[in-house]
């Protein structure tokens, strides 16, 4: 056997190990669809140690941790001062580390609330350390609060959150409450339209089963109320992963902490509106998990658990590989088609089409099943371009996958917002807050023309049947780089005029 023999024999193995892979995520997904089917069929669902009324008032620090947040700081403020609770019980306190003209605006918005009675002051740091984490935790040192309350910039709670959250913690186990994330902007484009699927059926599918089945699940960073015990007996906020959420809150469960999540009470927030924002956001979380699962599952392996939670636990924390795997799949599709173009073009079909199906399909049909029980039905079209872009920008997010597991740590990128509600315009000031997109286009131009090989390869051979399979991976780099391109070229998007009416003049309620 030659050289390049062997290289073509290690990509095929490769690939098919890669395949496998992703078939074991698609069964996950199937089996995550049987047990959110079965809850959902319950009578009566006991909805677990929640109350409906509030008992009493325990004083109650709301954190808002800030940076560079222009469009969307005045509008946080405003709804966090407009929470239901008793003046006297609660103060807010904003974590600001902006470096722009963000802090003049945090600071009228205290003066206003200020003079209406409101406890809210701001903190402010020299220095960025430990980004989010760090200020979490500087705010924690002087905060009075009980209970703690965190809303990203992007984020409009509810009058009722706290009405609604705090009753759930008559349990003394209890540890954190996390509500459902909304979105204010799904139709602002086909790219927030596809996210509201793949955020969406996170809290509505997989926070929801593992909640109801007394398994695993995290606190997502925000729209979420810790018990100030919980966090610091669990060690507190830390730095050393850009996912301090996730880290936390596994800590905090095997410290023997329990979470309840409430699939009735939505958060609304903002999705990423640039494909350059949406894939830095993925990045974050993907580099953060992974190197959350490092850290984390040697002492959950250890702990006494039952082996369902540790299961279900090491499938979430593992669950980014796959964007590892699928840039596998990319890289090696064409010498493994190579190798075994011995057995036949429809030989080929007897084992590839079949796993193929047993990954996309089943992924497809999950979002699918999601889509379908939506009150905001998602069109047939959107469900189509999820593949398409998630094969798209995997080569990108596998890249952080890697750093996760070779580095700690890391810079906190924010992810830009602009307070878009529906298909509003992106402020004229948005290219302020562009991000890095050239690297990207020229490493998927090369993927683009890489995995045109496979489709010509096909179609010289006439395996007709391959053709749509093969055909996904360079439609998936196209539409990235045409996104990528589109944005780099304009900065207001196509969309309806924006509102420039006040935050405190909209309904907040009917935002949800």
């Amino acid at each position: 056997m030659t050289m390049f023999s062997e290289y073509l024999h290690l990509c095929s193995i490769l690939y098919f190990a890669a395949m496998a892979g992703l078939a074991m995520y698609g069964l996950h997904r199937i089996w995550l669809l049987v047990c959110w089917h079965r809850e959902n069929r319950k009578k009566n669902p006991e909805r677990l140690l929640q109350s409906p009324t509030v008992k009493y008032y325990p004083l109650v620090t709301v954190q808002l941790p800030l940076y560079n947040e222009r469009f969307v700081a005045e509008r946080l403020i405003d709804a966090s001062a407009m929470l239901q609770w008793p003046k006297e019980k609660i103060e807010i306190q904003v974590l600001d580390d902006s470096d722009d003209d963000t802090d003049q605006i945090i600071d009228d918005r205290i003066r206003y609330w200020s003079q209406k009675g409101i406890t809210i002051h701001v903190l402010r740091r020299k220095n960025r350390a430990g980004f989010k984490a760090g200020a979490l935790s500087h705010g924690l040192t002087r905060a009075n609060g009980e209970f703690i309350a965190v809303f990203d910039a992007d984020f409009l709670p509810t009058p009722d959150f706290l009405l609604r959250t705090v009753p759930c913690f008559s349990d003394q186990k209890i540890g954190m409450v996390q509500a459902r994330w909304g979105f204010l902007n799904t139709e602002h484009s086909w790219l927030t339209a596809v996210q509201s699927l793949l955020l969406g059926q996170h809290f509505s599918i997989e926070h929801f089963v593992r909640f109801r089945r007394g398994l695993f699940f995290n606190f997502n960073g925000t729209a979420g109320i810790w018990r100030r015990r919980a966090i610091e007996s669990a060690g507190g906020w830390q730095s050393d992963t850009v996912t301090e959420d996730l880290d936390l809150s596994y800590r905090a469960q095997l410290a023997g902490w329990r979470f309840v999540y409430c699939d009735d009470l939505v958060v609304s927030s903002e999705l990423p509106v640039t494909l350059a924002s949406f894939r830095s956001q993925q990045q974050r979380w993907a580099k953060g998990s992974i190197q959350t699962a490092k850290r984390i599952l040697p002492r959950l392996l250890a702990a006494r658990l039952p082996l369902q939670v540790k299961c279900e636990a090491i499938a979430h924390l593992m669950a980014n590989f796959c964007w590892l795997l699928s840039t596998i799949v990319t890289l090696t599709l064409y010498a493994t088609i190579t190798w075994r173009v011995s057995i036949g073009p429809y030989q080929m079909l007897r084992l590839d089409a079949p796993l193929f199906m047993a990954t996309s399909f089943i992924l497809f049909f999950y979002f699918f099943i999601y889509a379908m029980k939506q009150t905001r039905k998602i069109s047939f079209g959107h469900l189509l371009m999820l593949p398409v872009l998630t094969i798209g920008i995997a080569p990108s997010i596998a890249l952080s996958v890697v750093e996760g597991l070779i580095f700690s740590g890391g810079v906190f990128h924010r992810t830009p917002k602009f307070g878009l509600r529906g298909g509003e315009h992106m402020p004229k000031l948005a290219f302020l807050y562009r991000q890095q997109s050239l690297p990207y286009i020229l490493m998927n131009s090369i993927l683009l023309f890489y995995s045109l090989l496979p489709l010509m390869f096909v179609y010289q051979r006439g395996t007709w049947l391959a053709i749509p399979f093969v055909m996904l991976f360079p439609s998936g780099f196209l539409l990235v780089i045409c996104r990528d391109m589109m944005e780099l070229s304009r900065v207001v998007p196509r969309g309806k005029k924006r509102e420039e009416t006040r935050p405190e003049e909209r309904s907040l309620v009917s935002s949800a």
